[in-house]
């Protein structure tokens, strides 16, 4: 199947760089193997093939996304990979899913719940209500980032950009920021609620495919922030973005750069 659109490509290259991070948030998990989960906005499915690795031999994990050319794209790579017998996908919505009371062993969303329109409680509720009792709901963020190593004022400018905050908003009451999550659990019934962060270090000189991965993600970071930065800013940022440029920062031997994602979980009551 062609892949559709850019945000697919990015995707595919941001996992690169991202995906230890959520292996370690997966494996601190301590899935049951044979488990039955759900992947709450599972993407391409890449985090979907992850999870089924943490379940082996025996878990199931079925993904539900509300892009349909997501789904079908995770539904192929899976038979590609000879998965299809522990991977289903569905399209939908936390909000509007087709599973009963009960139909999983856990569930899992990275990057989605919490960060999409709606009460993020009332998302946590949703999510537990389909979860054995006893079972576990996590929700995994992207929590930080330092990606300009010797521009630390460019970046901080770029954080005070509408994508540098988002998906915050200026009037997004501070009850709503996914780092108030462990708050989430506890109002939505939960139990025990923890938290853990996972870095994930870059290290120069990087292969072509991990700056390519790299550039991707602070063009998911930041996207083109042109009208909230000066001209001397925009200016700058453009330079250290340009793979074809003299300035480029994912092309220096001396990178250094990190990110992290914090992974935040709960027990669903008996």
């Amino acid at each position: 199947m062609a892949e559709s659109g850019s945000t697919i490509r990015l995707l595919r290259l941001a996992d690169r760089l991202r995906m230890p991070a959520i292996a370690s948030a997966a494996e601190a998990l301590d899935l049951p193997a044979g488990s039955h989960g759900l992947d709450a906005g599972c993407g391409i499915g890449s985090h979907t093939e992850l999870l089924l690795k943490t379940t082996a031999p025996a878990g199931r994990v079925t993904g539900l996304d509300a892009a349909a050319d997501h789904v079908a794209i995770a539904q192929e790579s899976a038979r590609e990979k000879g998965l299809s017998d522990r991977a289903g996908f569905r399209c939908g919505t936390v909000e509007s899913h087709p599973f009963e009371a009960g139909s999983f062993d856990w569930a899992w969303s990275v990057d989605c719940v919490g960060l999409i329109p709606g009460d993020p409680v009332e998302l946590v509720r949703r999510l537990a209500g389909v979860v054995k009792p006893g079972g576990t709901v996590a929700l995994v963020f992207w929590s930080s980032q330092l990606l300009l190593p010797g521009y630390p004022f460019l970046e901080a400018r770029l954080g005070g950009t509408k994508a540098g905050a988002a998906p915050a908003k200026a009037d997004s009451p501070p009850e709503r920021h996914f780092l108030r999550s462990m708050g989430w659990f506890s109002r939505a019934g939960l139990l025990e609620p923890k938290a853990r962060t996972f870095l994930v270090d870059l290290r120069g000189p990087l292969e072509e495919a991990e700056k390519e991965a790299l550039a991707s993600v602070i063009q998911m970071r930041w996207g083109r922030p042109e009208t909230e930065l000066s001209k001397e800013d925009w200016g700058l940022f453009c330079r250290l973005t340009d793979r074809e440029g003299p300035d480029s920062i994912v092309d220096r031997e001396d990178y250094f750069g990190f990110f992290t994602y914090s992974m935040f979980w709960a027990t669903v009551p008996g």
